[in-house]
């Protein structure tokens, strides 16, 4: 972001010479009334790079005043008109996809070929959004009785908002607001507080292409602003990524209010390897699942069962693959992980791999920073990949999300007995098969319960034009996030049915 880019949503007179971020309300970047901030911590340095303020009700209030005023007249604007801005503002986040991408590494510490990524899906989500004339189309039946017709029409509610995570910034508020907006609604985001950066560029393109005054606000803060967001009259429906607590929070105080909610939440990642997997391709893919974006994604590999004769071959292949992966700051093309994203996570996941030390697990690549000395840098929140062999079902490694770069190993005499322990989690976003047999994986696709299932895929994240989200304690709601299921979302099925009588003696 350039300095003549910063002032307009940054405060530059910040005597400390660390700007403060402002809320987006009404076509205009604004201070919040909030007097206490987060600081936004570079994690590869620890550098505070900005401060976010903790903003308050009245914020909230001022954002779904503008909102609903901008909801009468953009909701008759005709949808083939409103995504032309979106047209617009995909041309402009190609344009300015490498300038997000290094924001977003400095944010939030991934490397930039992951930022690069996060932009990318962002990116496709536009894209698909782009296609609401075609998505929200309605039905018609002629004469469902004698001279009676009927038709279906889907029509937007109002003001929607979305209250986003920490690991990919530029990514998962375009989950929903894209769709929102070229439904015919106004939207209020509430960026992490950790990572508001790179979406605040995204809001400055977005009023850039043309985005009309408060169709698209922004509030930042902390607890006070997700409960006033879940509980304003006003709002009509909330989405929500983030931890299963909190996404349990979420969905209860919000659906308490009459409103929507969809509220994605935590994992345990399974992925099972069978004897007559690609062992090669498997390997890399395990690592790369487990490790990405340090693993701090709700789609990460967390537990590998080897199945019999797999088991050793695949040890062997991500102890030697973890041992060789470099740690450092994501700017930097040779490091191949990041930091987490805080001293405090770091401290949760070291406690982790300690506790399943304690109840009989064993650590045969050790990614902690006592063991790598001299190797990792002296600041930063790092941790090379950790692998971590003998881990059984009843261990607190194999049952908690651990969301840091920790690969947890295990055996298995059969699929069956893979899967029983895939089913017994309370988690169920994602699992993973590797194998050669047809068979086994439409077994494992029948049987195994999470929503989102990979074979031979480390990250089966669904692209833009399908549903995400998984079950259990994944997920809280009825209607899962982007693609046909956003139309769902956002918008209320009307349904008329029609009589005309005439005078004519024709009828």
């Amino acid at each position: 972001m350039s300095e003549k880019e910063a002032v307009a949503v940054m405060n530059p007179e910040s005597k400390s010479g660390v700007i403060t971020v402002k809320n987006y309300i009404n076509g205009q970047w604004v201070d919040s009334l909030g007097t206490n901030t987060v600081d936004v911590i570079n994690p590869a340095t620890e550098e505070v790079i900005a401060k976010t303020p903790l903003g308050t009700t009245g914020d909230v209030d001022r954002a779904v005043k503008a909102s609903l005023e901008a909801f009468k007249l953009w909701r008759e604007t005709p949808v083939i008109d409103r995504v032309q801005v979106l047209f617009k503002l995909k041309t402009l986040l190609e344009e300015h996809a490498e300038e997000i991408a290094k924001i977003c590494t400095q944010e939030n510490g991934k490397t930039l070929a992951e930022s690069r990524g996060d932009v990318r899906r962002g990116i496709q989500m536009v894209e698909t959004a782009c296609a609401m004339p075609t998505l929200m189309m309605g039905k018609k039946s002629e004469d469902i009785a004698k001279g009676i017709d009927s038709e279906a029409i889907r029509q937007p509610m109002g003001v929607f908002t979305a209250i986003a995570p920490f690991n990919f910034p530029p990514m998962v508020p375009m989950w929903f607001w894209p769709y929102a907006v070229a439904a015919g609604n106004a939207f209020i985001l509430k960026p992490s507080e950790r990572v508001p950066l790179s979406q605040i560029r995204m809001f400055e393109l977005a009023e850039k292409a043309g985005m009309p005054k408060g169709v698209l606000n922004m509030v930042h803060g902390g607890k006070e602003v997700v409960d006033a967001l879940c509980s304003h009259p006003d709002i009509q429906g909330v989405s929500f990524v983030g931890s299963t607590p909190i996404a349990k929070h979420v969905y209860t105080l919000a659906t308490s209010h009459g409103k929507r909610v969809q509220a994605l939440g935590g994992a345990k990642n399974f992925m099972v390897v069978l004897p007559d997997a690609p062992m090669d391709l498997t390997v890399r893919t395990i690592v790369e699942s487990c490790t990405g974006c340090a693993g701090q994604r709700c789609l990460a590999g967390s537990v590998v069962v080897g199945v019999d004769k797999a088991y050793d071959e695949m040890e062997a292949g991500v102890v030697k693959l973890a041992q060789s992966m470099s740690a450092g700051n994501g700017l930097s093309v040779e490091n191949g992980i990041g930091p987490v994203i805080s001293e405090a996570s770091r401290k949760r996941i070291l406690d982790l791999i300690t506790e399943a030390e304690k109840q009989g697990a064993k650590v045969i690549v050790d990614g902690r920073p006592a063991a790598n000395e001299g190797v990792m840098p002296e600041k930063g929140y790092f941790i090379k990949p950790t692998v971590i062999a003998g881990v059984t079902p009843s261990m607190r490694i194999a049952q908690e999300e651990v969301f840091g770069p920790v690969i947890c190993l295990s055996k298995a005499k059969n699929l069956d007995t893979a899967v029983e322990w895939i089913n017994s989690s309370n988690y169920a976003n994602t699992a993973s098969l590797f194998t050669s047999s047809g068979a086994a994986a439409r077994k494992f696709q029948y049987a195994a319960d999470p929503a989102m299932l990979g074979i031979n895929i480390g990250v089966p994240a669904p692209m833009a034009f399908f549903s995400f989200g998984g079950k259990k304690d994944s997920f809280f709601g009825d209607v899962k996030a982007h693609g046909s299921s956003s139309v769902d979302f956002y918008t209320d099925t009307k349904v008329t049915i029609t009589r005309w009588v005439s005078e004519s003696s024709i009828w």
